[in-house]
């Protein structure tokens, strides 16, 4: 069988068989691309299906804005919270951290330890010691001022345990 078509384009002397055959082989062949592309399509779409499922895209435009500002206000009130902690460290180092506190019988005669050694100091170790003495005639209150963990007015044996409590030295 003579194809004015076949002749034209150079293939005058090829069966039509094998042609058929190729163009056959060819038409499977995409067929099975149309197959893989369709169950990629499906696969695609139940994603978008289930990422979609109950908003419009006008809804998830808006949901995204809204994640949007709540980062930046989130971001904001982190900024705040961070200077707000160094204004706090700033006022901690001025407030007494550090307690020291020593109970003692002043005169043998007393029972109960009623007399006292408190040592009060900050971060720095500024601050005083009250020492309170109680005796039978009344009670007695002193205070002796720390600089630097030490005091200029020299300390008694109590004063200086509460001092040492204080400073974390037993």
């Amino acid at each position: 069988m003579e194809s004015a078509v076949l002749n034209a384009i150079g293939l005058g002397n090829v069966d039509i068989g094998y042609l058929l055959i190729g163009f056959a082989a060819v038409i499977v062949l995409l067929l099975i691309l149309i197959i893989v592309q369709a169950v990629n399509i499906s696969n695609l779409k139940k994603k978008y299906l289930k990422f979609m499922k109950g908003k419009n895209a006008g809804n998830l435009e808006e949901k995204i804005m809204t994640l949007l500002e709540d980062n930046r206000y989130l971001r904001a009130a982190t900024e705040k919270s961070k200077g707000d902690i160094k204004d706090i460290y700033k006022q901690l180092t001025g407030c007494y951290q550090k307690v020291g506190l020593v109970k003692y019988d002043a005169f043998n005669q007393m029972g109960g330890k009623l007399s006292f050694s408190l040592a009060l100091l900050n971060e720095k170790d500024n601050g005083f010691i009250l020492n309170s003495v109680h005796s039978t005639e009344g009670g007695y209150s002193y205070i002796k001022e720390i600089k630097n963990g030490k005091s200029v007015i020299l300390l008694g044996e109590e004063e200086q345990q509460a001092l040492n409590q204080a400073m974390g030295i037993e």
